[in-house]
């Protein structure tokens, strides 16, 4: 399966990641270093995939609701948001970003 990714690297991208978002999103957010999340002011469920440094999938929350928070995990590296449903990935997976 492929997705396009944005990496968010600086603060605002981090800050607001898919809040405020009505539309239907074609894209995930990738969020190095990161290894808890919220779902504030968010307007559409999501699914987070969390993985280690090495991109293998630990975690997985299928249809996170707005208002919610996901605490700390250990031994995530990267927390990736993509839009409900639309992503497959299992427990062991390996995530593969494609360089543009």
């Amino acid at each position: 399966m492929e997705v396009d990714i944005k990496i968010c690297k600086n603060f605002k991208n981090r800050l607001l990641g898919l809040m405020f978002k009505k539309e239907k999103i074609n894209y995930a957010l990738c969020f190095p270093k990161c290894n808890s999340i919220h779902t504030f002011f968010m307007k559409q469920n999501i699914d987070i995939v969390m993985t280690d440094i090495n991109n293998t999938v630990i975690y997985i929350v299928k249809g996170l609701k707005p208002w919610r928070i996901i605490l700390p995990k250990k031994n995530v590296y990267y927390t990736y948001e993509f839009s409900e449903n639309t992503t497959n990935y299992q427990i062991g997976d390996i995530i593969k970003i494609k360089k543009s």
